[in-house]
Parts: C-alpha cells; sequence; structure tokens
C-alpha cells in the first residue's frame, strides 16, 4: 500500500521514515564454477552457464554454517554505520530455511553476536525468496510507529545443501551467501519507504518446494534418507514464470501509482536473482532500462532470501545506488507470491 497519515502521526504522505543506515554481505571462499558442471556431465563448454546465466556460485563448506555467514555479514554492516550488536533493539532474520526447526534462526544469530542476556527481542520472518521485502515493510512499519529505533535484519542462506546434485536446473542456479541491513528511522533527510505490497496466488504452491530439513541437517545430506520423497529442493520454474509473468506487471504498476512515482524517476531497480531467464525478460516485462536493473546473478547465483539484499549491497557500493535515490526492490518467492517496494534511499 501507499502510506498516508496525520500531520501529528508518525506516518506521512512522504512515506514510512525509515533509512537503511548501513549494508554487510559475507560469501564462504570455495567457489564452484559453471565448467565444473559441464565436465561433471560431460557436455561441450560453456553449456551450464548459458542455461543458467551463472557463470560461479560460492559454497559453504562443513564447517560453515548459515549463522557464521549471518554473523560477518552482521558485522560488516555495523562496522560500516560505526555501530556494535548492543546499540540495536531488535534482531530478524529474514531467511527461507533456519538452521533448525527450533528456536528461530534470530536467536541463534543474537546469540553468535553476544547478545545474551540483553534481552533485546529477535525473531524471524520467512516468506521464502521474498522474505527481506516481506520483512522490511513490516519493520518499517514498527519503526515508524516507534515500536522499534535501530533494527538489524538479515537474511542468510546455504542452498546448495538442499540442492540435487544430479538436477541440471537447480544445482548449478543457487549459490550461498548472507547479507544484513542496518535500518533506523529517517526524519530530516527525507529517506523513506514510499509503498510496497505483496500478492500471493497459492495455486502456484507446489511449483516451489523443499519439504523436510534446515540447513544445518539437511535431510538430503544423510545416506539412509537422500532418496526418500520431500529431501531434495524441487522447481518447475515454468510454473514459476508463468504465473509471475501474469501478475507482476499489474502489481508493479500499482506501487508505482502509490508511490506517486514515474518508473522513468527510478535510478536503481533491484529484483530478486532468480534466473538468467527470469532477469533476461524483467526490461520487456515491466518496461524497464535495463542498464538500470541490478544483476549480480553471473558470480553469485540465485542466494534466495539473501538475493535482494545482497544486490542492494552491490548497488549502494558500485554508486548506482545513492543517497536520496528512488530505487524498486522487485521479488518473486515460493507460493506463488510477489512483491514491489519502492524506496528512497
Amino acid at each position: 500500500m501507499g502510506y498516508t497519515g496525520s500531520a501529528s502521526g508518525s506516518v506521512s504522505q512522504q512515506g514510512l521514515p525509515v533509512r537503511i543506515v548501513s549494508t554487510g554481505t559475507s560469501l564462504p571462499p570455495q567457489l564452484v564454477t559453471s565448467a565444473e558442471f559441464d565436465q561433471r556431465w560431460q557436455l561441450r563448454a560453456g553449456t551450464t552457464a548459458a542455461a543458467s546465466g551463472v557463470e560461479l556460485r560460492h559454497q559453504a563448506s562443513s564447517g560453515e554454517s548459515a549463522q557464521s555467514l549471518a554473523v560477518i555479514a552482521t558485522r560488516a554492516a555495523l562496522d560500516s554505520a560505526g555501530l556494535k550488536a548492543q546499540d540495536l533493539d531488535c534482531v530478524v532474520s529474514a531467511s527461507s530455511t533456519p538452521q533448525q526447526a527450533i528456536p528461530c534462526f534470530a536467536a541463534q544469530i543474537h546469540a553468535a553476536l553476544g547478545l545474551q542476556g540483553s534481552g533485546i527481542p529477535a525473531f524471524d520472518l520467512n516468506a521464502t525468496c521474498l522474505s527481506f521485502l516481506v520483512a522490511l515493510e513490516q519493520l518499517s512499519y514498527a519503526i515508524a510507529a516507534g515500536r522499534y529505533r535501530r533494527v538489524l535484519l538479515v537474511s542468510a542462506e546455504l542452498p546448495s545443501r538442499a540442492l540435487n546434485p544430479a538436477c541440471r536446473y537447480t544445482a548449478p542456479l543457487f549459490g550461498d551467501g548472507a547479507a544484513a541491513v542496518i535500518l533506523e528511522r529517517s526524519d530530516a533527510d527525507g529517506s523513506a519507504l514510499l509503498a510496497a505490497a505483496q500478492e500471493t496466488y497459492s495455486e502456484g504452491q507446489d511449483a516451489c518446494h523443499l519439504k523436510a530439513g534446515g540447513s544445518n541437517y539437511f535431510l538430503a545430506g544423510q545416506a539412509q534418507v537422500a532418496s526418500a520423497v520431500g529431501t531434495f529442493f524441487e522447481m518447475d520454474g515454468k510454473a514459476l514464470y508463468k504465473l509471475s509473468a501474469r501478475h507482476l506487471p499489474a502489481l508493479f504498476e500499482r506501487v508505482l501509482r502509490q508511490a506517486g512515482v514515474r518508473r522513468d524517476q527510478i535510478q536503481c531497480f533491484i529484483p530478486h536473482q532468480a534466473s538468467g531467464k527470469a532477469l533476461s525478460i524483467l526490461p520487456r516485462l515491466l518496461d524497464i532500462s535495463p542498464a538500470r536493473i541490478v544483476n549480480i546473478l553471473a558470480s553469485h547465483g540465485n542466494q534466495v532470501a539473501a538475493s535482494m539484499p545482497f544486490a542492494l549491497d552491490a548497488a549502494i557500493r558500485s554508486g548506482k545506488a545513492k543517497r536520496g535515490d528512488l530505487i524498486a526492490l522487485i521479488g518473486t518467492g515460493a507460493g506463488v507470491s510477489l512483491g514491489v517496494a519502492v524506496m528512497r534511499l
């Protein structure tokens, strides 16, 4: 929705007064190239990269965890802002898959940051690949209302551990990584979440699913159950694309209207890095300039919920997105869910 309110309220016609203070990312050091997949499957050189849009992706070792990547990304964001973990008053994980079912992933990140005994709240918000965008909107409301002052929002993903190594579609598409942002209320510099919306079309719920496990104990990695139904991630890319292409353009137009901006006023479009095909179709689907789209898929792969904040971090560091710029976040996720947000950095 677009955001309006009374002059005395915390929400104004200029949107929810929230700013991204800083960003941080983390990647496991191990690289897997698409050439390795070509060799594994005895394909002509370049076949895997051409099909997936991914040249290389990072993959966590057995000694690394989503929690460890989340902490590194968080500390990078905190250092960039000149803050300590104790300066936060809320810790939120927006990841598609936690390390384990219980406790929430945010509590594990909270502990690893040394926040035991602090009482600082920690919780998860999960909308699969759309988790970051959904959490950004929900937390913006809470910050604008005065519920929180400074929030850590972190997405950490290890999709490599849930992939079927024999699947030529999904195995090369994904990469591991974590990205974090620090959010604060903004009253003076004009930074704001101008409008955002999410839609879910649950007729597509079976087009993308993982029925078992968590990133610390994916059942696909257990020899005795590796052949069981539901232990590997499965995705029907064609079904996902059809639903997204049918509904995303209208959602995008609606959010632009609610934000009161035109597409040519947006300096930077930051999409979920779904696939090479999805990113190549996006300019035509939404009538936007390819030059303004942030595309890091070739060097990172699809990092699930971490892909959008990772692309945001890349845009900021490269100068493609600067303070005061209008940006649009555009995402899709299992469900099937779609989301768009327009923000002034």
